[in-house]
C-alpha cells in the first residue's frame, strides 16, 4: 500500500504569513509532516491541511491538483476524496 502523498502540490512559495500559497502549509509543517510515519497520522494531517485552507480560503485550486497526485501515487485518501466527490 502507498503512503499518502504530502498535500505539497510543489508551487512552494511563501508570501501568505509565512503560508505557501499552493498548499497552505508552513516550512515548519512542511517538515513535520515528512516525519510522519504511521498512515493514519499523514492521514490526519492532510485533513488538518484542508480546515486550514478553509479558514484561510483562497486555495480553491489544491483539491484538483492533490486529487491528480493522488492518483498519479496511486493512492485514496478516504476522508479527503468523500470531501472531494
Amino acid at each position: 500500500m502507498s503512503k499518502t502523498p504530502s498535500p505539497c502540490i510543489d508551487v512552494c512559495k511563501f508570501k501568505r504569513a509565512g503560508h505557501c500559497i499552493g498548499c497552505s502549509m508552513t516550512k515548519d509543517q512542511k517538515s513535520m509532516f515528512k516525519s510522519l510515519k504511521k498512515e493514519k497520522h499523514r492521514e490526519a494531517f492532510i485533513d488538518l491541511v484542508v480546515a486550514q485552507q478553509e479558514n484561510m480560503g483562497k486555495y480553491d485550486h489544491w483539491q484538483a491538483a492533490y486529487v491528480k497526485k493522488c492518483k498519479k501515487k496511486k493512492v485514496k485518501h478516504k476522508a479527503f476524496l468523500k470531501a472531494v466527490a
